[in-house]
């Protein structure tokens, strides 16, 4: 019969050795290698330290480019999704999974897309965006949690998204949705990673290490929140959100974005104040609507409908309304 020390010893034991492989998996990652250089940053003055660190996030953007051609398959997939109706989906633990919450929180405002369409998960749940829940990032049945919470499905796509690329909650997430048949993307920061092992597309930028030995925060954070940009506005793009670089299904829900609404308009279509006004009050503050009222000749109700036909692609709509003429 094992007595309780003995069992409290296999326990500590069995700790022991959990710990010294996961150890030796870090100690394997390019996120988290040691680098002897920088062994004595914490004597150098405050400036030099801030020309390191600046030259150093100065080398994330090159990193990114060598996964542009990855970077847009993966952005024409998620579009075909969405154009569907799917959902874009980022699932992440710490700061990676912040990162994805921070893109998602953006899209209604920047597209007027509802707050369902794009969606950040994080290891640990809401509170976890303020408060560090580290355990949580260890378990991809968490993770499948999560996203069977969301109903998701073949139409989705879901983002798991690590710095290490061994993550078990961003693994398991993309996993989970493969098997749903769902797209699937793994963005980490290092080569060779079993997230994107794990995913139909897989994104590696490969940043390096970091100048605080595993502050993937640093570099890696920059790097992944550069992709997220990218997956997230091209996106949006390719969905007709834009016309030209024009946000013109932005939400004008404050003062703010009722004058950069205004402002749109008139870079749109030249149009003078009182006009563009009488647009956006027919057409309901809708600012697409209200661009193609002015360079259509339309009435609002005949824009909307042109829209509705066009699946909101504005340049599509006025396409066919010059047709019509």
């Amino acid at each position: 019969m094992t007595s309780p020390a003995d069992a409290s010893s296999d326990r500590q034991s069995h700790s022991a050795s959990n710990f010294r492989d996961v150890r030796d998996e870090l100690e394997a990652l390019t996120t988290e290698a040691f680098r002897p250089e920088l062994a004595r940053i914490d004597q150098l003055p405050t400036l030099e330290i801030a020309k390191i660190m600046n030259g150093e996030d100065a080398t994330v953007p090159t990193a990114v480019a060598a996964q542009l051609p990855r970077i847009a398959a993966a952005i024409d997939a998620i579009a075909d999704r969405m154009a569907r109706g799917g959902r874009l989906v980022y699932a992440g633990a710490g700061t990676a999974g912040r990162l994805g919450i921070l893109d998602a929180s953006e899209c209604p405002p920047t597209f007027n897309t509802d707050p369902s369409e794009v969606v950040g998960l994080i290891a640990g749940g809401p509170s976890a965006t303020v408060n560090s829940i580290e355990g949580a990032e260890d378990s991809k049945e968490l993770a499948a949690e999560d996203l069977a919470a969301l109903g998701v499905t073949a139409d989705d796509t879901v983002v798991g998204v690590s710095a290490s690329g061994r993550t078990p909650y961003a693994i398991g997430a993309v996993e989970h949705a493969r098997a749903l048949g769902a797209l699937t993307i793994g963005l980490s920061c290092n080569a060779h990673s079993a997230l994107a092992a794990a995913a139909e597309h897989g994104i590696e930028v490969v940043v390096g290490p970091e100048l605080l030995t595993g502050s993937t925060r640093l570099k890696a954070g920059t790097a992944q929140k550069l992709v997220l940009n990218m997956l997230s506005t091209i996106t949006m793009i390719r969905l007709g959100k834009t016309y030209g670089n024009l946000m013109v299904d932005v939400r004008a829900s404050n003062d703010k974005l009722r004058a950069r609404s205004r402002r749109i308009v008139a870079l749109a279509t030249g149009a003078p104040d009182d006009q563009i006004e009488a647009a956006l009050s027919a057409a309901d503050g809708e600012t697409k609507n209200a661009i193609l009222v002015l360079l259509a000749d339309v009435d609002a109700s005949t824009a909307a409908r042109l829209l509705t036909e066009a699946n909101g692609h504005l340049r599509a709509a006025l396409q066919a309304a010059l047709a019509i003429d």
